[in-house]
Parts: C-alpha cells; sequence; structure tokens
C-alpha cells in the first residue's frame, strides 16, 4: 500500500481506502462487512469512510461494532463520518449545517462508531442557510474539544471552500482541510479544473468517491444488469438511468480493449487512472463482495503501465478532457 499526505496536512492516508455507502447496514450482511474491512486493514487500507445519512445511520453502527472488535490499535487507522442530510429524521435542525446540528452528528457518529474521536468529520454538502462563519466556528471548536482532529467538505463549489478559508483566517479558525468530491474516467471537471487553483493556495486534499461510476467502470453491465448489484437495487432507478447510458458502455468496451492488452480488469484501470492524479489524497473503494475488494485493493500495481501513451489512448476513448478557462 502506497500512503499520500491528505493535501498540506500531516496526515498520511493510504492511496487506497474502503468505504460504506449503500453497502454497510443496507446491501451486505454484517458479517460480510466485516470481511471487507479486516480486508482491507491486512493489506494496509487505514482509511475507513462513513456518514451519518448512510443507511441511517446504521452503517456506522455496523462500523462501530466491527472496530471494537477488531480491536485494531486507535493510532493505526482513520474514521470519517459526515453531517448534513441528518441520520433519517428531518424536523427543523435535524439536518443542515448549524451548530445545533454538527455537534449533536458528531455526537451521535462518536456513539455509533464507539471510538472517542473522528479523524476526519465532512460537511457532506452545503448549507446556504447558515452563515460559513457559524460552520466554521463549530468545526474549530470541535477540534478544540478533541472530538475531530480535521474537518472538509464534500461537494463543495471551489468558491464555497474558499470562502471558508477566508473566514478562518479572519477569525484565526482551522480552515477545511479536504473535500470529498466524485472523481472518476466520466467525471471530471471539478477535480481537474475547478479545484486546480487551491490545491496550492490551501493545499486542498481530496478523499474520491465513486471512481467506478456507480460500477459503470467495470465489465459487469456489458451485456445485462446483475440483480444483486447497486444499479439493480430497488430506490436507485434514478441512478441507473443516469448511469447506463449506451454512449457510457460503449466507451467502457473500449476501456475494456486497453485493460486487456495491459492483462488487467477495466476496473482495476479506473482506479489507478484515478490515482494517478498527484491532486487526489485517496481513492475511496466500495465493495459487496470480498472477491471484488481483493480485486480493486492490488490496483495500485497498475500505475507504472500507465504511461503517457496509455494515457493518451484512455484519453482518445473517454473524449472528455476538462478545458481550463482562457481567463
Amino acid at each position: 500500500m502506497e500512503y499520500r499526505r491528505l493535501g498540506k496536512s500531516g496526515l498520511q492516508v493510504s492511496t487506497l481506502s474502503l468505504g460504506s455507502w449503500l453497502t454497510f447496514g443496507k446491501q451486505i450482511s454484517d458479517d460480510i462487512a466485516e470481511q471487507l474491512m479486516k480486508e482491507a486493514y491486512d493489506k494496509g487500507v487505514n482509511f475507513f469512510d462513513n456518514a451519518e445519512i448512510y443507511a441511517r445511520g446504521k452503517s456506522e453502527i455496523v462500523m462501530g461494532k466491527i472496530l471494537k472488535k477488531m480491536n485494531w490499535r486507535r493510532s493505526s487507522y482513520i474514521v470519517s463520518s459526515k453531517a448534513f442530510f441528518g441520520d433519517g429524521n428531518q424536523l427543523p435542525n435535524e439536518t443542515g449545517l448549524s451548530r445545533k446540528h454538527l455537534i449533536e452528528a458528531c455526537e451521535a457518529a462518536l456513539k455509533r462508531l464507539q471510538v472517542e474521536y473522528l479523524d476526519l468529520f465532512f460537511c457532506h454538502r452545503p448549507d446556504k442557510n447558515t452563515p460559513m462563519e457559524e460552520t466554521v466556528r463549530t468545526m474549530n471548536t470541535l477540534i478544540q474539544q478533541g472530538k475531530i482532529f480535521y474537518w472538509g467538505t464534500s461537494e463543495w463549489s471551489a468558491q464555497e471552500i474558499m470562502e471558508a478559508h477566508m473566514v478562518a483566517e479572519r477569525y484565526g479558525l482551522i480552515g477545511p482541510t479536504m473535500e470529498q468530491p466524485q472523481y472518476n474516467m466520466l467525471h471530471r471537471d471539478k477535480v481537474e479544473v475547478e479545484y486546480s487553483k487551491i490545491y496550492d493556495t490551501v493545499g486542498l486534499g481530496t478523499t474520491i468517491w465513486s471512481p467506478l461510476s456507480s460500477g459503470v467502470l467495470t465489465d459487469k453491465y456489458l451485456n445485462e444488469i446483475p440483480k444483486d448489484t447497486r444499479l439493480g437495487m430497488p430506490g436507485l432507478e434514478w441512478l441507473k438511468e443516469r448511469s447506463l447510458t449506451s454512449e457510457r458502455l460503449n466507451k467502457v468496451r473500449l476501456l475494456k480493449k486497453v485493460a486487456d492488452d495491459l492483462g488487467t480488469s477495466v476496473a482495476k484501470l479506473a482506479i489507478a487512472w484515478c490515482a494517478k492524479n498527484p491532486n487526489v489524497s485517496t481513492v475511496i473503494l466500495g465493495a459487496s463482495k470480498l472477491h471484488h475488494l481483493q480485486e480493486t485493493l492490488t490496483s495500485l500495481e497498475l500505475l507504472p503501465q500507465l504511461t503517457g501513451d496509455i494515457m493518451e489512448r484512455i484519453e482518445g476513448i473517454l473524449g472528455n478532457r476538462p478545458v481550463a478557462p482562457m481567463f
């Protein structure tokens, strides 16, 4: 396993990490979740990602029980939570980024995960109804109290991230260390263009999600839609309709030829492609089956094979190279 600094911080995260969205507490059994976490940890993964909304809190409960059972040294792993959507309750103050919700969400996550502190705590979305100063001050307070070590954002714009940093600088507070954006071969602009200036200016770290574009960047959807996969789950019809377009599947077929030439799979190629970006701190993997995770955990082996020629061949297939604005 390789490790990278999380932005300008001194924290080192495994280049591959494990997430729990749509799997823990929902799609898979607790026993499978335990197998996945143990396999990841044994292979050098030190970051496990979670959020209050995942399975309405059940994902954190499952992960917490596993962490308790494994009894790993607390210094050997990083665990996160995110706040904004709530854990399923929708009354006023049960969602958003107000001081009340952030503090209560943090306390709830600590209890569910059975840990004394969160290494990373994310604002899961921007909140137009809460002043930025209130959010930044609250995160700073949680850091001072030792309940979180670093705070960050997820799916915020570059402008919103910089506003948070300006507020932090103005009042002598700690700004966000990391952002958790979607990033993959089919979704590139935010990471490659929108954030391009702030990697250097504020040292932004990234914990990217959906490197396989909800499984599209594999070969499992090329012929049919298996029932036991994410895009076959009830309630995710919107995701299937958005993801499985004929244009995307045609690109995957061409990517499979590249993968075949390299003696690998489309999934491993897609993950290695993400890790190739030096501004990616860690690639969050998702899995519902142990053998899938065992495969993707070896993706970094491909990095030396992703030469300039191979990357250009991939660009020719994708046809979506982001263009930076001319100003």
